[in-house]
Order: structure tokens, then C-alpha cells, then sequence
């Protein structure tokens, strides 16, 4: 887990890797930007810069992270060295050796990121965990970590007994989300009832 918001995100390659890693680092409010030669069609369907070029050392330079996605694995290794001797973090998708860092399968749902790592085992099996937690924690949870938040935010604030703070708030997570939005504007009246 990296804050990315904001940050500048290159990736190298303009095929079907690059735009599954491009969609997935679009959920956390990065700047992209991609390198290749050339590009599938998907990627004219979400907002990243596109550079219609082969890769050079210099699209890198102002990188926070760069994910290398391309077919030729000289052009990866090189990536991989740059980025070790630049203190850039770097991921090579066909090679975790390489890698500073994975890019787990994951979901997020507003605040709520589950991921999912087989650490390159199989990421088949990863992507078959992922599909099953989709269906156990749905866009409904968006809203209920965000109550989560605020009341906890409430409680912090407004609860001065280190006790009752603890009970309060590993009870609210046994609270489906009709309750938990009662339960936050009971302690917004500070009722702690």
C-alpha cells in the first residue's frame, strides 16, 4: 500500500499488460503516462497520456514508479537497471526477480482495497480470489467504510475513556450499514447510547 495520489506513474508498453496495469493504477489517482510504439484500441477509453514512441531513459526521469510491460525482455532488463541505479521504484511484469515491488490482483471499493498476491505463482489463482471477493464485498462498502471513518473520527474526538473507545469500535463492524448511519448521527448528538 503506496499513496499514489498525485503521483507520476510511467509505463512502458502498449499492450495488453500495460492497459490491465494502467486501469488498475487509474483507481488510485496517479498521474500515468505510457510509452510504446504503438497501442491497443482500449487504451482510447481511458484517461492517460499516450507517447507514441519507443522507449528512452528520459521518459523516466520524473517517474515516482514505472511498471515495465514490454514483449522484449532486453528492453525490461535495461528498464530494471535504470530504475535500480536512479532509486526509481520498478516493476517488470514478466519477472518478479527484477521487481522492487508486485501488483497484486485486488478490488477497492472507495477506501477499502483488498488484494491478493500468489508472489507470481499463479496469478490465475489470484485472479480467481479476486473474483470471489467482488462478489462478497460489493459497491455497497464504499459507503460503509466511509460511515466507518466518520464515526470513528467521532469517537476519537468526542470519547475520552480509552475503554469504551475500544468497545465502540470493534462493535461497529458487527453493524450492517442502516445501523452504522443511525449510530453516526446518534454520536453526532453526542449520544452515546
Amino acid at each position: 500500500m503506496i499513496n499514489l495520489d498525485n503521483k507520476n506513474v510511467t509505463i512502458i508498453g502498449g499492450g495488453k499488460v500495460a492497459f490491465r496495469k494502467a486501469k488498475k493504477f487509474l483507481e488510485f489517482n496517479c498521474n500515468i503516462k505510457l510509452v510504446s510504439s504503438s497501442f491497443i484500441e482500449d487504451f482510447d477509453n481511458i484517461d492517460v497520456k499516450l507517447i507514441n514512441d519507443n522507449y528512452k531513459e528520459d521518459y523516466l526521469k520524473e517517474s515516482f514508479l514505472v511498471i515495465a510491460a514490454t514483449s522484449s525482455k532486453k528492453v525490461n532488463e535495461d528498464i530494471a537497471s535504470y530504475c535500480k541505479t536512479n532509486n526509481i521504484m520498478c516493476n517488470i511484469a514478466d519477472d518478479i526477480n527484477l521487481s522492487d515491488f508486485i501488483v497484486p490482483s485486488s478490488i477497492k471499493r472507495g477506501d477499502l482495497v483488498i488484494s491478493v498476491s500468489t508472489m507470481g505463482n499463479s496469478p490465475s489463482l489470484s485472479s480467481k480470489i479476486r473474483k470471489e471477493l467482488e462478489s462478497n464485498y460489493g459497491v455497497e462498502y464504499e459507503e460503509y467504510v466511509s460511515i466507518l471513518g466518520d464515526i470513528r473520527n467521532l469517537v476519537l474526538q468526542k470519547c475520552t475513556d480509552k475503554d469504551e473507545k475500544k468497545r465502540i469500535l470493534n462493535e461497529l463492524v458487527n453493524l450492517d450499514l442502516e445501523e452504522l448511519k443511525k449510530r453516526r448521527l446518534d454520536y453526532e448528538n453526542n449520544s452515546w447510547n
